[in-house]
């Protein structure tokens, strides 16, 4: 409701129009937003919640006073109609600094859901990935899907599941994945999509794929789904998510239409989860630990982008880092060496640097003697 009391200032006004207007030669595709509210707070004016009963006439009353507007990560948006100078904030924009049209989706999202819509910034590649060669050519076909979503129809690969090893890779192939092909990764941790009420959970799991399939070609990386989907037998051990569960189901298998979605689930304890939810997927790929010439190329790869340089052969390295990930490769062996060093002032890694990170390696159980023999 507009107040008589507010007056409108012309130069604030043209200012705050021009700038949303700037030109862009890039069209949006999706606009996510949280609502904000007036830019000050008065005894005659209060910030009203916004709730959508209607999302579709939301996206046609938005867009019908927005469209020509660029947007940008960060940036803000003033209703000029219901709410005058009621302000919405960009929170995803695809692609960013781009202009809104009459086939952009916008949608709103309560403070709580847009913590969990991350849009991921990465310069991974997919060739980063050292080994987990099965997974590679799983990615491989979705990176074919997602480009020629359309020819794919029913033999699409709509759900996958990586599981294996803490620090295989599981994260980081997802990620060089969604860089390579610059297509919106949607990544969330699967405790958060649990509500605090009854129906948030599945309200959020609804939204978060309604957001994918708006921004499509786009990938679902659903982190730790043994959170949520854990098998009936493990009931007990936490609070009833079957809600969340019913809704991730039913999202997974098609019944809305998600044409250029890709869901990557993601768990150390396949055995765990509910069979309904497991059987979902159309394929599980283990990610397994590095061998020995794939831990040599990770202390390679790392090696050469460390601020001192390592007096040591790699090789032996890689034979005595057995059982380790990549990433216990890079916290816990090469990070540690190289503190090591520079807490001693030396201005290259030596053999002591790594014998000492191999020691307090907590996966250790017996220190190998005369390692470096």
């Amino acid at each position: 409701m507009k107040h008589k009391n507010i007056i409108n200032d012309p130069v604030v006004s043209e200012k705050k129009t021009s700038t949303g207007l700037e030109d862009s030669g890039k069209e949006t595709k999706m606009v996510v937003l949280q609502s904000i509210g007036y830019p000050f707070l008065c005894n005659l004016v209060e910030n009203p919640k916004i709730e959508i009963f209607d999302n579709e006439l939301f996206e046609l009353y938005s867009r019908e006073q927005w469209v020509g507007y660029t947007v940008k990560e960060g940036s803000f948006l003033f209703d000029q109609k219901l709410l005058p100078d009621f302000a919405f904030k960009v929170i995803k924009a695809h692609p960013d600094n781009s202009r809104i049209t009459k086939n952009t989706s916008i949608l709103l999202m309560e403070v709580e859901e847009v913590r969990e819509i991350k849009k991921i910034e990465s310069n991974l590649k997919i060739t980063d990935v050292i080994g987990q060669e099965r997974a590679k050519t799983k990615c491989k076909i979705i990176t074919r899907y997602l480009q020629e979503p359309e020819s794919f129809q029913e033999w699409a690969p709509s759900n996958v599941l990586f599981h294996g090893t803490p620090g295989t890779g599981k994260t980081m192939l997802a990620k060089s994945l969604s860089n390579e092909l610059e297509v919106p990764l949607f990544l969330v941790k699967a405790t958060s999509l649990i509500g605090e009420h009854v129906g948030d959970g599945a309200r959020q799991i609804h939204e978060l794929f309604e957001a994918a399939a708006a921004c499509a070609p786009s990938v679902i990386f659903i982190d730790e789904i043994d959170a949520i989907g854990l098998d009936r037998r493990y009931q007990s051990l936490r609070g009833d998510v079957s809600e969340v569960v019913n809704a991730l189901l039913t999202e997974m298998d098609g019944i809305s239409p998600n044409l250029g979605v890709v869901t990557i689930g993601a768990t150390n304890n396949p055995q765990l989860l509910d069979y309904a939810l497991r059987s979902r997927f159309e394929e599980e790929i283990e990610f397994v630990l590095p061998d020995k010439e794939e831990r040599r190329q990770i202390l390679e790869m790392y090696a050469n982008s460390m601020p001192l340089p390592v007096d040591q052969d790699l090789g032996k390295l890689a034979h005595l880092s057995r059982g380790m990930s990549g990433r216990d490769i890079k916290d816990r062996l090469l990070k540690v060496a190289l503190h090591k060093a520079i807490s001693e002032d030396r201005d290259v890694i030596t053999k002591e640097d790594f014998q000492y990170a191999l020691k307090h390696h907590k996966k250790e159980t017996n220190e190998p003697k005369n390692m470096f023999a």
